[in-house]
């Protein structure tokens, strides 16, 4: 949707002043004017449901996977999209088959397609015309951060380019949407790659990947790399792509070792984060700040999201360290871009971001790291003057969610088999040449808590649980009030009171 949107107006030489002999440190720079104008924020995709082998220096580093199934090479660039507009890959569905563009997902578990015309797409696969499909009759309805969407459940085979066979799989068909499919994106489904918890209407439907493993015999393990770091979001160009690596990993793809933190629990996947840098300042929060109410991995976040607190000493700690201290709130908020003459970046002004994870030897942790060039993101231009830039990291009212903006820098795999989740340097988080993530370690955990995700809030589907029971029991002492009232009141036509409306209105 459009909206207006406020810019600070840099220009070099107030840029420059900050590294000009005589000028004294802390020395703040100010921008020339702020200007508002319209963006369109609708391309920001926030995925997340409301309702989620011991690393040697290769890992699962192979060319294929040790059954022989697959060869890894010919998944790779199997992805196209960016973190703005999501990333996404050809799917083949039905008898004949049908192709459709479907964003990949982990941070959700149903695989769900367009089954009816939408405005924002350009095609849907229709189930009338597949020989092969069946429906389940079984409604299906899942709402996330961003959008919602309602349909049927059924079941079809789906062709998965480099993938031997047709599995039969779970497809939810959507037959209807609200901010779901959305202006300017090149995919007509979803595919959830989370663990059965998080799949609707419950966990009996079985996920996609797990259902591919199970009937093709390919081991329980993917791979992850987005390639559109430093991507504006209104570039024309082709849009950067990816790989997703089904069966194991593509040495190819990284650089480095490969970092193992485990999965702390088998719904989303959730990990531990012992600490958060800004530059070499740690922000020295409990570390339970950081894991409230979860930590998760989900590509299908487009930002890196933080719990409040922590989202607020981060930007306390960006502000003083930057020397920019003059955007407003509305910068840090989302709702405003700060742009600078074009060719110039601001990526000089602000320090890297780190986040530490426990590794799988839980007395160590390592960290990744971020260059601005991941968190300062560039969206539009102005006139063709000005480059305007977006910041990368918002708050979260549902937990800690390592999304796009961090996982642009690196090579993710999600080892279900021995329940961890590695991180290696992604070979395309470069910008201008230079790499723009990196991954140090390892470093004792011994300052930190045993257990940082300890003493969070309830997972969602047990607080569902508890939701019920407690609506039920305000419905049975609602219903000992009305008769208590009716009793009470008999010689007035058993007509509740306006007294008791008060009870009424209180269970909503």
């Amino acid at each position: 949707m459009l909206g207006q949107v406020c810019i600070a107006l840099w220009d070099s030489q107030s840029r420059l002043d900050v590294i000009q002999p005589g000028i004294e440190p802390g020395s703040v720079v100010t921008p020339l004017a702020l200007r508002c104008r319209t963006f369109n924020s609708s391309l920001d995709l926030d995925l997340t449901p409301l309702k989620l082998i011991q690393a040697s220096g290769n890992g699962l580093s192979l060319a294929s996977d040790p059954t022989g199934i697959v060869n890894f090479l010919d998944m790779v660039t199997n992805l196209q999209g960016d973190s703005g507009r999501g990333y996404y890959m050809e799917m083949t569905l039905g008898t004949p088959g049908q192709k459709l563009n479907i964003l990949v997902d982990t941070g959700s578990s149903n695989f769900a397609v367009a089954a009816a015309a939408h405005p924002f797409i350009t095609h849907f696969f229709n189930t009338a015309l597949s020989s092969t499909y069946q429906s389940t009759g079984r409604g299906v309805a899942v709402k996330y951060t961003q959008g919602n969407w309602e349909g049927e459940l059924g079941t079809d085979h789906v062709r998965i380019p480099s993938i031997p066979g047709t599995p039969t799989i779970n497809i939810a068909t959507i037959l209807s949407s609200n901010g779901f499919f959305l202006p300017g994106v090149n995919w007509q489904g979803i595919l959830g790659l989370a663990y059965p918890l998080l799949a609707q209407p419950d966990s009996s439907v079985e996920p996609f990947f797990n259902s591919v493993v199970r009937q093709t015999g390919i081991p329980d393990v993917f791979s992850l790399q987005m390639c559109g770091a430093g991507l504006s979001d209104s570039t024309t160009a082709d849009p950067a792509g990816g790989s997703l690596v089904m069966g194991g990993v593509e040495p190819t793809l990284y650089s480095g070792s490969m970092w193992y933190t485990p999965i702390k629990e088998e719904w989303y996947y959730q990990v531990e984060v012992l600490k958060l840098e800004v530059g070499d300042q740690n922000l020295n929060l409990d570390c339970k700040e950081y894991n409230q109410d979860k930590a998760i991995v989900d590509s299908g976040t487009t930002l890196l999201r933080l719990p409040v607190n922590v989202f607020n000493a981060v930007v306390e700690a960006i502000s003083r360290t930057s020397l920019i201290q003059d955007f407003t709130s509305g910068f840090w908020g989302g709702t405003k871009l700060a742009c600078w003459l074009k060719g110039e970046t601001p990526w000089r002004f602000f320090p890297k971001l780190s986040i530490y994870l426990r590794a799988t030897n839980n007395s160590q942790s390592f960290k990744i790291s971020i260059l601005p060039q991941l968190y300062i993101q560039p969206i539009t231009d102005v006139d063709g003057r000005l480059d305007c830039f977006r910041f990368g990291i918002s708050s979260s009212a549902n937990g800690l969610v390592i999304g796009a903006t961090v996982m642009e820098g690196f090579y993710v795999v999600f080892d279900r088999a021995e329940k961890r989740v590695g991180f290696a340097v992604s070979r395309c988080a470069v910008n201008g040449g230079l790499a723009v993530s990196e991954i140090l370690g390892p470093f004792s955990s011994a300052d930190v808590a045993s257990d940082c995700a300890a003493g969070g809030l309830l997972k969602e589907p047990l607080l569902w649980v508890i939701s019920y029971a407690l609506m039920a029991v305000c419905a049975v002492v609602l219903l000992i009030l009305l008769l208590l009232l009716s009793c009470r009141h008999r010689d007035r036509s058993g007509e509740i009171t306006d007294e008791s409306s008060l009870v009424r209105h209180r269970i909503k």
